[in-house]
């Protein structure tokens, strides 16, 4: 009876502390939520963090054809050193897009609240960019981490990446080139 009364006790316990972690976690979550839509669009900023990602040098990372290359004229212990340099700094490629990403999703959030149309429907397909971009950084950074810790494994191809970055830039640019956008974005500020 007494070990019965005991189990009991700890599956009480134990039940009460994934309510109180459930609800720490709502918590953040909410807080997160509250604080990013109070937070200041700079579609400026946001373009030139966009400028400023040398996507070209994240593709010379990913190349296989380049990883091939160094396969074929390093020792395995070297390739395995330089692929895990390599990798790792495509993986901080990856996290710098996603962080563009989520910028960019914003700035589609504030122009989608326009009331010029042809701006409204333009942060609407700058928001989908934004979360298709965000997805693919997440599933590529998994990848690049797994090739960190495998270097021995052939390298994947990852240009859906930067074509998603560079589809991504695109719709921001096109977004960039309203003139009223920035009196939008401000007015969304402050709203």
């Amino acid at each position: 009876m007494e070990h019965g009364a005991a189990t009991l006790a700890q599956g009480l316990i134990t039940a009460w502390a994934l309510v109180a972690v459930a609800f720490f976690a709502l918590g953040i979550l909410v807080y997160a939520a509250v604080r990013s839509r109070t937070r200041a669009v700079d579609l400026e900023r946001t373009v030139n963090d966009f400028r400023s990602l040398d996507i070209e040098a994240f593709r010379n990372l990913v190349d296989s054809a380049e990883e091939a290359f160094l396969r074929d004229n390093l020792s395995p212990q070297k390739f395995r050193a330089i692929k895990r340099q390599r990798m790792w700094a495509a993986l901080l490629y990856a996290w710098e897009a996603g962080r563009a990403a989520t910028a960019l999703a914003k700035v589609g959030q504030a122009a989608q609240r326009s009331l010029d149309p042809e701006i409204a429907a333009s942060g609407v397909q700058v928001t989908e960019n934004a979360f298709r971009l965000r997805l693919q950084t997440v599933r590529v950074s998994l990848h690049l981490l797994i090739e960190v810790l495998l270097p021995s494994l052939s390298n994947r191809s990852h240009p859906s990446l930067a074509d998603q970055y560079e589809r991504a830039a695109e719709t921001l640019f096109r977004l960039g080139r309203f003139p009223s956008v920035l009196r939008t974005l401000v007015r969304s500020k402050s709203a």
